[in-house]
């Protein structure tokens, strides 16, 4: 994504349409899309909504919608050219489109919903299994089953090291690559999704924990007169968010019972806030007990690192009045909140919102605790 700010500037927006290998759409189908929507959220499957004017005698009525041009699965890549430099922001599948007829002359129109590619991997159950494999060594192998969408993957070895012992016990699959890899995915307290770019036709999974370190994005400025960059923020403290998992482990041979130490999420999820939001909530966990001390420990550390952020922020921004293209799963800081809500956060969501002449962006931020651990943030 260009670092250069957007000012007054362009912002052009680029389709890419196909059955698996894809090319610029034609003039007509560009002229024809009064509307982009594009929601990308961190653990979660990106959508996308997309609006076309239909006319009578047009191409997309007398030829591409009759020819398929449109139906489900079609692979659908947006990328936003700023200052010269492309962004793909969404490579996904169409789901559904839909049809709206008007008597009143230029109300007709187009709707096309889709997913993004992980959608494939939600296809198909299958059973299979996976002797000998730890977790991120399977995410890994099913992973490879989607080159051919140029899907790279990123994975990250899980934090709790759990050697897997085939002789004590063998992992099944039995629902679909997607809802595995997710599960997986919780268990560990990582997250699953599906990153397009950095060119068209190209994207990369990742598997592994919030991203929370390195660069911050460009500050979100809030109540700062001239100096605002968004028009409102507004900031939730919820005091039953935060969990205390307890896990507890049996010995097979003298079913002695032991609960585990509490888990540092710290490795999981840097701290963001200076005063962290204390556990109101004491939460058992079922099933730890024929575990394997690891995988329980594994469990605990996860639940503990899932609902560690108590804090929340929403808001919308105009891009050329921000100055540059907020991206999810990403830090961003925030000025003008006051010392209570100041400082950095995680990126949680961003939805996209292109329109001729308009490019909004509504978000969410997350962060475990109050107070910013910095006097200053990335301008």
């Amino acid at each position: 994504m260009s670092e250069v700010p957007i000012g007054s500037g362009p912002v052009h927006l680029s389709l890419h349409m196909g059955p698996k290998l894809t090319k610029p759409v034609p003039p007509e189908v560009t002229e024809a899309l009064l509307s982009a929507q594009i929601t990308s959220t961190a653990g979660e499957r990106s959508g996308f909504q997309l609006a076309f004017d239909l006319t009578k005698k047009s191409r997309i009525v007398e030829r591409l919608l009759p020819e398929g041009f449109f139906d489900p699965k079609t692979r659908v890549i947006v990328a936003i050219t700023i200052k010269g430099t492309p962004t793909v922001i969404l490579d996904g599948l169409i789901v559904r489109n839909e049809v709206g007829s008007s008597n009143q002359p230029g109300q007709s129109t187009l709707t096309v919903t889709g997913e993004d590619l992980t959608l494939l991997m939600d296809l198909e159950e299958r059973t299979d299994r996976f002797p000998n494999l730890a977790p991120s060594q399977r995410v890994e192998r099913i992973l490879r089953n989607y080159a051919d969408y140029g899907i790279e993957s990123r994975i990250i070895r899980e934090q709790v090291h759990q050697p897997p012992r085939e002789q004590l016990r063998v992992d099944y699959q039995s629902s679909t690559d997607l809802q595995y890899v997710n599960d997986l995915a919780r268990a560990n307290g990582y997250n699953f999704y599906l990153d397009p770019g950095p060119r068209p036709g190209r994207s990369t999974a990742y598997w592994g924990p919030e991203q929370r370190l390195g660069q911050r994005q460009h500050a979100l400025n809030v109540n700062m007169d001239v100096n605002s960059t968004v028009d409102q923020l507004t900031f939730a403290y919820d005091g039953t968010a935060r969990e205390q998992p307890e896990a507890r482990v049996q010995d097979p041979r003298t079913r002695d019972v032991t609960l585990l130490p509490n888990p540092d999420i710290g490795p999981l999820r840097p701290p963001l806030g200076l005063r962290a939001s204390p556990a109101l909530k004491r939460k058992p966990l079922s099933g730890t007990a024929k575990m394997d001390p690891e995988r329980a420990r594994a469990q605990a550390l996860a639940r503990a690192a899932t609902s560690a952020d108590a804090i929340s922020g929403s808001g919308q921004l105009d891009v050329n009045r921000h100055g540059y293209v907020l991206r999810p799963r990403e830090l961003v800081g925030v000025r003008g909140a006051g010392v209570t809500y100041d400082g950095d956060y995680y990126v949680k969501s961003v939805t996209h919102n292109l329109r001729v002449g308009s490019y909004q962006q509504n978000f969410t931020l997350s962060r475990e605790g109050l107070i910013a651990r910095s006097d200053t943030v990335r301008p």
